[in-house]
């Protein structure tokens, strides 16, 4: 059963490594703000079937003390969700789509490291990891010139959004049905975010029909179709393992915007890659030592 769940986290690392080369691609033709609005939109019907399958199932009075608590918690998680993919998908118009994904992932090194704002003890391995990570960071985005690009700095910010994410998500999600609480903030998420794109962009019928390949991909296989990979795998997979097959999804990302986008990371490029590949596994040495024990 660990093989299956893992080999399903695996396809969801997948999924979600060649999004961001969706994302790329969509953004030829539609506004970030623009993207992420259908996307989400699209994420958020995909989750519906799922809802009302389990709905058929569930204790009718339990449902609706969700359903209040879902929307309100949903509302917070989407506005966190907006923030982190706005500046995710913005960033994705000035940087590539491998580096995007590495600096995304640096979640897997800052939200061990929030512990220390919640007053955890933070291990020696943590420690280590983050100083890996920010070094190759720092070869990864910083130019000889010592500066950083704009792309760059935005999916750095993005990434500080991501962590508050998963922490809300660690605190909240087992209280309240996960699949619902997924579609309020999917749903609070595309709103947002169609707002600010009447706003601020020109929303043409054409460019959305010619993005539509990147904006299905994203809505229905990165969002819906992956998190409920997700959801499944992480039910049956030991959590660190789950962490560290998951942050395969910088390697893909990588790996698709070589294939498809043709994009060719320097030595020095590379060499940060690796660095904060080696930074993200070493936060995550301790547990899973702890996880193998168990097994």
């Amino acid at each position: 059963m660990k093989t299956k769940a893992n080999l399903m986290l695996m396809l969801t690392a997948f999924i979600w490594g060649f999004a961001f080369v969706a994302q790329r691609v969509g953004m030829d033709y539609v506004g970030p703000y623009t993207f992420n609005g259908i996307r989400f939109a699209l994420g958020a019907v995909s989750l519906l079937p799922l809802i009302w399958h389990f709905a058929r199932i569930r204790d009718k009075r339990a449902q609706a003390a969700d359903a209040g608590c879902c929307w309100r918690i949903g509302l917070v998680f989407g506005v966190i969700l907006f923030i982190a993919s706005s500046l995710q998908q913005i960033g994705l118009v000035y940087t590539t789509a491998g580096k995007a994904a590495f600096i995304t992932c640096l979640y897997i090194v800052l939200v061990p490291l929030a512990g220390v704002f919640l007053r955890q003890q933070i291990t020696a391995n943590t420690w280590f990891g983050a100083v890996l990570a920010i070094s190759g960071l720092y070869f990864l985005c910083v130019k000889s010139n010592f500066t950083i690009s704009y792309g760059d700095l935005l999916e750095f910010i993005g990434a500080s959004f991501w962590t508050a994410h998963i922490l809300l998500i660690d605190r909240y999600a087992n209280r309240v049905d996960s699949l619902q609480l997924a579609f309020y903030q999917f749903v609070a998420c595309a709103v947002l975010s169609l707002g600010v794109a009447l706003l601020t962009e020109e929303i043409l019928l054409h460019g959305i029909i010619q993005a539509a390949v990147p904006i299905l991909y994203g809505g229905l296989c990165s969002v819906g179709v992956a998190y409920t990979l997700q959801i499944i795998g992480q039910k049956h997979a030991e959590p660190t393992h789950a962490a560290i097959i998951l942050s395969l999804e910088t390697v893909f990302a990588a790996l698709g915007g070589y294939l498809i986008l043709h994009e060719v990371l320097g030595t020095r490029e590379l060499l940060g890659m690796a660095l904060m590949a080696l930074g993200m596994l070493a936060t995550q040495l301790p547990n899973l030592r702890t996880d193998e024990q168990r097994m």
